[in-house]
């Protein structure tokens, strides 16, 4: 946990470096994309072996340029998972992960565009339905995120993008009445493929 703290306050840094940093010229502009999000978790919990289903969502994210190569991307999701003990259904959550990245993006000028990013998310639970109420989750988890992508150019503004992430997402689970349980380390792997518009 305390490594995954680390490296969210190392990317938020780097993050609000960037913008403070970065002075907007004259291209700078605003992308908005919708995709479509395949989840995959690699979970690993103790001393539980708990899993967390593969799930499909739509996400939706604005980036700002500052310059032609310098972005900074907030992502937008929602989902419901099941979650299972040693292959057992014991009920589902819902998480709210917003995260947000810092990008570069390699080749501007060009109709193919790819970029890397780094950054830092937050996941808020809910919704949480956990061996018939008997459990519960801590709330809130913020960790690390990287990212690596492409967007190519359509037609005029618009653009095809392909997306892959990789997110820290670590929660504890724990009795009704806070008695700890197990912990879980959710760390998707999150597969995109969506249309931006670039404003």
């Amino acid at each position: 946990m305390k490594i995954t703290r680390s490296l969210a306050a190392t990317a938020l840094v780097a993050v609000g470096s960037a913008a403070l940093l970065a002075t907007p010229d004259a291209s700078a502009q605003l992308m908005v994309r919708g995709r479509a999000l395949y989840i995959a978790p690699q979970e690993r919990s103790s001393p539980l072996s708990l899993g967390v289903s593969n799930e499909v969502t739509p996400e939706l994210d604005l980036s700002w340029f500052f310059t032609p190569n310098i972005a900074v991307e907030l992502i937008l999701a929602t989902q419901r998972h099941n979650v299972t003990s040693a292959g057992v259904d014991i009920g589902s959550l819902k998480h709210l992960p917003p995260t947000l990245m810092l990008q570069y993006h390699f080749t501007p000028s060009q109709d193919f565009k790819p970029y890397l990013g780094v950054g830092v998310n937050y996941t808020r639970f809910y919704d949480v339905n956990l061996g018939g109420g008997t459990l519960t989750v801590d709330r809130s988890s913020t960790g690390g995120a990287i990212q690596a992508g492409f967007d190519y150019r359509l037609s005029g503004q618009w653009y095809l993008n392909v997306d892959v992430k990789k997110v820290w997402i670590e929660t504890d689970v724990k009795t009704a009445g806070g008695v700890f349980v197990s912990n879980l380390k959710i760390d998707p792997l999150l597969f995109g493929i969506g249309i931006g518009y670039k404003f």
